[in-house]
């Protein structure tokens, strides 16, 4: 894979490892972090041996969000534009920032995030457009733009509800306040917290192999009709999830595993070849 400046790419078999990699900062997202995220992920999604994808950090934060200083230098004259013109060059970068957040909702692949730490603005942005979230003892979580003088504008206030509820994100987004892990664990927003970074890790990478080993054509159409699901009537998804099945069924893993179960082998996956 190539090289990017925020991140450290590592491959274990069929699983990604995504470290931010700017400790002596906290992570904290400078502009390479947006520029070049899109890319790690469109980099995973091509290889067809990469069957999901794991998003760790580097130090002793997952990530302080967005780098103020550094996006103020880059983008001031942008973000204080005094005309439409200038306004609308604003609207266009908010949308570009928001592509590699995207990238990691919408790929195909299955996501794991692994959090440590500081998790604040940006970080929460990342990580609630991830399928999985486990969290380390230490791990404190903020949606703290409203503190900054920001409406969240990546992703938080759009992906939270359905993860945490209306009344949960609420409360973090218009208070701006701090959660820890065992609050974190307790509205939905991680499903496993560990002790250690160490055990998070290799909690997270154990699970990540677990979900490689299952057809990857049936992970993608998981992942497609969960995410299909939001915001949409009971009616509607069972209705997508017929047609996808009606179309998607009858593949070589599904006959791979009758066989099995008629053999009573264990059936060999992944046999698709677009993986």
């Amino acid at each position: 894979m190539n090289a990017y400046p925020f991140f450290e790419i590592e491959i274990q078999k069929n699983v990604a490892i995504i470290y931010l990699n700017r400790p002596e900062k906290r992570n904290a997202m400078d502009w390479s972090f947006w520029r070049d995220l899109p890319f790690v992920i469109e980099e995973i999604n091509s290889d067809p041996s990469i069957h999901a994808f794991v998003i760790a950090a580097r130090g002793k934060s997952f990530s302080t969000g967005l780098d103020l200083d550094n996006f103020f230098s880059e983008f001031k004259h942008i973000v204080q534009g005094e005309l439409a013109d200038g306004r609308e060059k604003l609207y266009e970068l908010v949308l570009l920032m928001q592509k590699g957040i995207n990238a990691v909702y919408d790929s195909k692949k299955p996501s794991i995030a692994l959090i440590q730490k500081h998790c604040i603005g940006g970080g929460l942005d990342l990580i609630s457009a991830c399928d999985i979230r486990y969290a380390s003892e230490d791990a404190s979580f903020s949606l703290r733009e409203a503190k900054v003088g920001i409406v969240a504008d990546m992703g938080s206030l759009q992906r939270l509800p359905a993860i945490i509820g209306q009344g949960n994100t609420r409360e973090l987004a218009l208070t701006g306040k701090d959660i820890d892990a065992k609050e974190a664990l307790r509205m939905g927003l991680v499903t496993k917290v560990l002790k250690t970074d160490t055990e998070l890790l290799e909690e997270g990478l154990k699970v990540a192999h677990e979900i490689a080993e299952n057809p990857t054509i049936v992970i993608r159409g998981v992942k497609q009709v969960l995410n299909f699901g939001v915001g949409k009537s009971l009616e509607d998804s069972l209705n997508y999830v017929a047609v996808w099945n009606a179309g998607m069924l009858d593949s070589r893993d599904f006959r791979n595993a009758i066989q099995g179960f008629n053999e009573r082998k264990r059936p060999l996956f992944n046999s698709d070849t677009r993986k």
